[in-house]
Order: structure tokens, then sequence, then C-alpha cells
């Protein structure tokens, strides 16, 4: 039987509902609630983004990263409108944020997330008040991201 809306998949296929989110207007700034941390650019550190990219990801599958090949993956850090930050407490990366630039007037929260043991900690809201700000900053009129079912909730 079919059901409007559901796909079969084939036996050892995951399914992700990928939602997009997008805004047209900075908001409010926000102050950190707290000043303990700093972010660390990546820009020319495939090894160490990479590192970061699995710790940060790996429980929620992402893959892109991680099979693609060092020149392309040296092409998208290194290129002057992507900025690639390690969130870090105390010298130690927690956290990853991937700001595209790339497309006129548009910012791509290209990726963004946490290490496992810096989760329900507060630094996600940290990271995102810094993404938001950081991509703002730029002459851009939207920031969008997405994000999928398999991602941290």
């Amino acid at each position: 039987m079919k059901i409007s809306g559901y796909t079969d998949l084939p036996p050892g296929t995951i399914a992700a509902v990928v939602t997009y989110l997008e805004m047209h207007a900075p908001p409010a700034p926000r102050p950190p609630p707290r000043q303990d941390w700093s972010l660390a650019s990546l820009k020319g550190d495939a090894a160490r983004y990479r590192a970061l990219f699995r710790r940060v990801g790996e429980p929620w599958l992402w893959f892109s990263r991680v099979v693609m090949d060092d020149a392309m993956l040296g092409s998208i850090l290194g290129h002057p409108r992507v900025q690639a930050y390690a969130l870090q407490e105390n010298g130690l990366d927690i956290g990853l944020l991937e700001l595209d630039f790339r497309e006129p007037r548009t910012c791509e929260l290209s990726f963004f997330g946490l290490a496992p043991e810096a989760i329900g900690c507060g630094w996600g809201r940290i990271l995102m008040n810094e993404a938001i700000r950081r991509a703002w900053e730029q002459p851009i009129s939207r920031l969008w991201v997405h994000t999928c079912s398999l991602d941290h909730p």
C-alpha cells in the first residue's frame, strides 16, 4: 500500500528530511552569556578541520568533507569568501563553524556543530550568535542554512 508523502527505501539506505531556514535581516545583537571562549581560524588547515569535522559530525553521519579529496577541501577552506572556525574552550576545539559567502549577497551557514562533550553546555547558543553576527557583518541580504532529521535536534 502506498501512502502519500512516503517512499519505500531499498534495504541498506537511510532517509532524511531536509529543512531549509533563512533570515533576511539581522536580529537584535545579543551579548554572549559567557566570555571563556574564542574562535580560531581553520583557513589552510585541512587536517585540523577534518579532525574537528569528524568529532562534531560523526554522531550525525556527516560525511561530505570526510570523503572529499584534499585538493577540493583545500580550495574551499582557502577561498577568500569562506570562513571556517573552531570554537575553543581553554584552547581545545569543541565546535565547528563554517560560513560561505561565495554566492552574491548571501551567506550559507555551511557547517555548524559541537563536539559531543560540548552539547548541552550553552555553547550552541554562543556559536550561533557568533555565526549570525559574523554573517551580517558582510553586505548580505540572506543568511541560510539547511539541516536534516539526522542532525542533533
